[in-house]
């Protein structure tokens, strides 16, 4: 470039740059569009859909009504195909299911082989009868399989599956990770185990697929005995390495340090989180029991305010914040109430109307739909038209 030649253009540096500034009518160069930075958007916390799908379990524990069952797993199911996200975590679902169907089967398996208190005069069919010592009394092999016996098995048996069935939407729509991250501070430090395990799976079975393939390509054996301890100190080694690495990272970045608290607090913190999980246990057995429907709901209300009272007091060991925490919103709520109302429901009917939500199978008559509980059971699919979809 000579002296006196012009320099080069403001727009011809911005072309070269890769930004090419358009310019307006009249020849003015316009300015380039603000880019507006992306809001992060807030989503459902993954506690709600676990007390609701929890609040299910319990619902479907106070009813042995098939048509009762049925409607929650339907409504778990439509909650489940409609707000489940492609990651992989949530296609546990389907495994759940099959696993209660297996249950279920085996259930009435068991009612066939090993016979059933419950008398019948249905005979379906009557199988060989094994003879058994007299230290064996009250248990049969083989003998008459009546209707009755089938039918209360398979009531019993749907129970249960059903109850896996909401454990297992649970876990298709709560993020494990984000449901760890949300843990409160007393439990921190069993959170980072957690973590640190779901994290340290997938690369031992990445290593192991690696070195066997390695040794298929090299013409050595990679299965029994000799082919186990060939792959299998290569991996323990990795992941000894990988061990002493990451709590090197985590030693250094601060993990595991707590505050001072005072030893009042700290056994007072103790004897909360301790009693409250006792009075939830007892509690508990109470709900699941006959007997115990009087005490079971005020000790688990009470079980539950104390184990609370000292996880909160327990998280001041952890002063620590979250990158982005997850809100308890209005949908959170919703959430939460749904399944809580259908859980509350259900206990009355199970209080007020037994035979309707207990079927009886002596005599043999085909079970009833009561209005009510059913209308109540609907209220779990108020998640599925109230709450939006979380974003992928």
């Amino acid at each position: 470039m000579r002296p006196g030649d012009p320099g080069p253009s403001r727009d011809c540096g911005n072309a070269v740059a890769g930004r090419a500034v358009p310019r307006a009518p009249g020849g003015s160069r316009s300015r380039p569009p603000e880019t507006t930075p992306t809001r992060f958007r807030p989503t459902l916390h993954p506690g709600a859909w676990w007390l609701w799908a929890v609040s299910l379990g319990v619902a479907a524990t106070r009813t042995t009504n098939p048509l009762l069952l049925a409607l929650l797993l339907a409504a778990s199911g439509y909650v489940v195909a409609t707000h489940r996200s492609p990651a992989p975590w949530a296609r546990s679902y389907g495994a759940f299911v099959r696993l209660a169907l297996a249950v279920l089967l085996i259930r009435v398996l068991f009612a066939v082989a090993l016979g059933s208190p419950i008398p019948g005069t249905h005979t379906l069919l009557t199988l060989p009868e094994v003879p058994l010592p007299h230290w064996a009394q009250g248990i049969r092999l083989g003998g008459r399989v009546t209707a009755e016996a089938v039918l209360f098995a398979a009531y019993d048996g749907l129970k249960l599956a059903t109850l896996l069935v909401c454990v297992g939407a649970a876990n298709a729509l709560a993020s494990p990770a984000r449901l760890l991250k949300s843990l409160p501070g007393a439990l921190y430090e069993t959170g980072v185990a957690v973590v640190v395990a779901l994290t340290f799976a997938p690369h031992l079975i990445a290593d192991v697929r690696r070195l066997r393939a390695a040794r298929r390509l090299r013409g050595r054996p990679d299965r029994g005995l000799r082919g186990l301890l060939q792959v299998g100190l290569p991996v323990l080694e990795g992941a000894l390495e990988r061990s002493v690495a990451l709590a090197a990272a985590m030693e250094a970045r601060g993990y595991g340090r707590t505050a001072e608290v005072p030893a009042p607090v700290r056994r007072t913190t103790a004897a909360l989180t301790l009693g409250g999980l006792l009075g939830v246990c007892a509690g508990t057995y109470g709900l699941l029991t006959a007997e115990g429907g009087t005490y079971g709901l005020p000790v688990l209300l009470a079980g539950v305010l104390a184990a609370l009272a000292g996880l909160r007091l327990g998280g001041r060991r952890s002063p620590r914040t979250r990158y982005r925490p997850d809100p308890w919103g209005a949908h959170a709520w919703l959430v939460t109430g749904s399944g809580a109302a259908v859980a509350a429901l259900l206990t009355l009917a199970s209080v007020r109307d037994p035979e309707a939500l207990h079927p009886g199978v002596v005599p043999l008559v085909a079970p009833t739909l009561p209005l009510w509980p059913a209308a109540a059971v609907l209220l779990a699919l108020l998640p599925a038209f109230a709450v939006p979809r979380e974003p992928s």
